[in-house]
């Protein structure tokens, strides 16, 4: 279970953790989360969103929408992927979702390598969707919000199997990329899609 690092500002209440979410799927939108938890109101089984079932998930979210003290999800489109980069992306998704919040954190703590550029104190953790229970909480939103695009994107673009593998780069997914080529939303800056564009199959 996920421990929560003690607070690097003496007597903070608002710790805020961000994680993101589809950094490596070939179509789609990249999704973050920040989240102050509520000492009053803690959330059992925490953890980092990918070693949960879908299910636990979506309960976890719920629990985390209503108990926390501020929680915020947002978004990158597939054209600023395509434009700045998935790194880059992620960290502008990041920080829109620190900003939508309503209350300013006295500190973030960012999942990985990478924090994005915000005015309060904020600091990357490596693996910390799995130790820090803000971090693990904002990692489950932005999975559960992510995977929610997708299953709409699905029926808006049939054919591709985004409900099932969310955009990443399974069998299923490449076999409807040479057979349909890419659509709207996949991530033209992405191997394989970058070739399929090069060798002009139809779009």
């Amino acid at each position: 279970m996920p421990r929560s690092l003690p607070p690097p500002v003496p007597g903070s209440a608002l710790l805020c953790g961000v994680d993101e979410a589809g950094r490596g799927p070939l179509a789609g939108s990249v999704f973050a989360a920040a989240v102050i938890l509520d000492p009053g109101r803690p959330i059992g089984g925490l953890a980092d969103s990918k070693v949960l079932a879908p299910a636990v998930r979506e309960r976890l979210a719920r629990r985390i929408r209503s108990r926390a003290t501020a929680w915020a999800v947002a978004s990158a489109s597939v054209e600023e992927i395509d434009t700045i980069n998935i790194l880059q992306a992620s960290l502008a998704a990041m920080r829109r979702a620190i900003e939508a919040l309503g209350v300013e954190p006295e500190e973030v703590l960012v999942d990985g390598l990478h924090a994005p550029p915000v005015a309060c104190r904020c600091r990357a953790i490596v693996d910390g969707d799995a130790t820090v229970e803000a971090i693990s909480a904002a990692s489950i939103l932005a999975k559960t919000a992510r995977d929610a695009e997708m299953a709409l994107l699905d029926r808006r673009f049939p054919g591709y199997g985004f409900a099932s593998h969310k955009g990443y780069g399974t069998p299923e997914h490449l076999a409807a990329l040479r057979a349909l080529g890419p659509c709207e939303i996949h991530r033209r800056s992405f191997e394989p899609v970058k070739l399929l564009l090069q060798c002009d199959l139809p779009f």
